[in-house]
């Protein structure tokens, strides 16, 4: 036997359930056979029929591994609006509050765990000058241990709660979800953030699965129960709201609406467990368009139009003996409607200008072409004529084709804020890294390096993108986007340095660091580990200027662009 073999050791390959979802965030219970008897009587998921589920995927699997069971106290906060959404809830027993009215209270984010946003006055910026900590990564403890009235610990999970539930309830509209009632699964399975704050009404008792345990049951369930559950909450709840951001649909009546609902189709393209990870996403971009679902295929007849709601589309045309991308499609832009309604206007045949196909997963509402047409011809829309909204075609005839692709196949566009810097004018000063350490307590919050295209690079800073997925598994919120302007922020009062949101990142943008007190001392715990914390770019959100690294460069080579936005995008490039 040779030496290789005697220092070889066989292990068992990783599998998904390894870490059933009970034991993860600080869980330690699993399911019991019992537990999952009980589930199974429940109106719940007593008439999904276990036959329908593959071998290696069973019902009572899923349940053991997908699911945990969840107590939670009065004003204990479940989700919160903005937040990322993987997973979904049922209501075992106690109920629930929907908050359904915010109001203009700043304090209102303080309840939920967040940061109040607030600028600091013009003295407070100069004072930055010479008031910053000398050492690297300050954090005060004892601020910390203060400031978190509302966050607790409960079997090792760190919770928000809200202290005055009375008080909440009287002051907000809100609403009252009883036992046997779901929430949370439109955006676990859509991609898409809370649209609300739901917390406890009482001592609960949830179900809580995790989105691959739901995708599966809706894959394997014969009888689609859930599924029609799903999609009819979806059309009570969120489509009439969705269509009217097409201004197409945006003053149809409200009968008409009613009318059209049923006409439309909610699909999905791709597969979350097939669908690459972002990282992966990047590479040869002839080999990422012809592997992508095709939704709507180029110069075939326009019989539908599409709108995004959830993930990122290609729009590519035929080039040579292959295809290029000429655009991309984010949530609330739709495809087809340039077609459909120049072939209503000539009364001719026309055909669909590109093909739309999807990046990894996308969902999107599917729109018959001929009711649109019927919609038009009795009047209850408006042709827009000049003034509709074309088909976004990203910067075609504008930005190189390459860089298009770059931009595209990297997942860039999902950036609303990407610091693009042209390599060209920039002098690899750091005018823009000091400007950055000096807003932020001598701690930069980026790295002036990054992949290139030509002469532009995307530096590794948070671009703060349209779908975050560092948020998917922060256990506690502290990760989170801001509701009013949208920007992903860490809350250093809640951030417990678990790194998750560091290592799900795909542009290397979230670092863990060591935290340190005023002494310099590296703050450790009871075991002598140190405590880490995650940094980010924040934008500069309370800085008078906006962000200090933009306004720092003197050669004009940086600048913050929303990749959303084709005009943004051009200004850039024709610089």
């Amino acid at each position: 036997m040779s030496q290789a073999s005697v220092n070889q050791r066989s292990i068992d390959r990783p599998r998904r359930w390894d870490m059933p979802f009970s034991q993860e965030a600080g869980h330690d219970s699993v399911l019991t056979d019992a537990d999952i008897d009980s589930l199974l009587a429940n109106d719940a998921f007593s008439r999904i029929d276990p036959d329908g589920f593959k071998r290696s995927v069973p019902l009572r699997e899923i349940l053991r591994n997908d699911v945990r069971l969840v107590d939670f106290e009065q004003g204990d906060v479940i989700v919160r609006q903005g937040d990322w959404g993987s997973s979904a809830f049922f209501i075992l027993s106690g109920a629930v509050r929907v908050e359904l009215d915010r109001g203009d209270d700043a304090s209102s984010g303080l309840i939920q765990g967040r940061q109040e946003k607030t600028k600091k006055t013009l003295f407070q910026s100069l004072a930055q000058l010479w008031q910053n900590n000398r050492h690297a990564e300050f954090r005060n403890p004892d601020a910390k241990q203060t400031d978190s009235g509302n966050i607790r610990s409960v079997g090792g999970v760190t919770r928000v709660y809200i202290s005055d539930v009375s008080a909440v309830i009287e002051k907000h509209k809100t609403a009252r979800m009883d036992a046997g009632h779901w929430f949370g699964e439109l955006a676990a399975l859509g991609r898409t953030p809370r649209v609300a704050t739901v917390f406890a009404d009482e001592t609960s008792t949830l179900l809580e699965i995790r989105w691959q345990g739901l995708r599966d049951i809706l894959r394997f369930d014969r009888d689609q129960g859930l599924k029609t559950y799903i999609e009819s909450v979806f059309r009570e709840r969120a489509l009439a709201s969705l269509l009217r951001t097409e201004r197409l649909f945006a003053d149809i009546s409200d009968q008409e609406m009613a009318n059209l609902m049923p006409h439309c189709r909610l699909e999905t393209f791709g597969e979350y467990d097939t669908a690459k990870p972002f990282r992966e996403m990047s590479g040869d971009s002839v080999d990422a368009v012809r592997n992508e679902p095709v939704i709507a295929e180029e110069g075939d007849y326009p019989n539908a139009i599409f709108l995004i709601r959830s993930g990122v589309a290609r729009l590519s045309q035929k080039h040579h003996a292959g295809r290029r991308t000429v655009g991309y499609l984010n949530p609330g832009r739709v495809f087809g409607l340039t077609e459909v309604l120049r072939g209503f206007r000539s009364g001719q045949s026309t055909a669909y200008d590109a093909r739309l196909s999807a990046i990894g997963y996308l969902n999107a509402v599917v729109i018959p072409a001929r009711i649109v047409e019927d919609l038009l011809r009795s009047g209850a829309i408006s042709d827009p004529e000049d003034s509709c909204r074309p088909v976004p075609q990203g910067a075609r005839g504008t930005v190189n084709e390459n860089l298009l692709n770059f931009l595209v196949d990297g997942k860039y566009v999902q950036g609303t804020e990407t610091m693009v810097i042209d390599m060209d004018r920039c002098t690899r000063c750091d005018d823009c890294v000091r400007a950055c350490a000096a807003t932020h307590d001598n701690n930069p919050r980026f790295i002036r390096h990054g992949p290139v295209s030509g002469r532009h690079m995307v530096a590794n800073a948070c671009m703060h993108c349209l779908d975050p997925v560092c948020m998917i598994e922060c256990p506690t919120g502290a990760i989170h986007r801001d509701t009013l302007g949208g920007l992903v922020l860490i809350n250093d009062q809640t951030c417990i340095g678990c790194a998750q949101c560091a290592s799900n990142c795909p542009f290397d943008a979230i670092r863990m660091v060591e935290t340190r007190n005023a002494a310099g001392a590296i703050l450790v715990d009871s075991k002598n580990a140190p405590i880490l914390e995650a940094t980010k770019c924040d934008l500069c959100h309370d800085q008078l200027g906006g962000p200090a690294c933009q306004r720092a460069c003197p050669h004009d080579a940086l600048e913050r662009v929303d990749l959303q936005s084709q005009s943004a995008l051009e200004g850039v490039i024709a610089r």
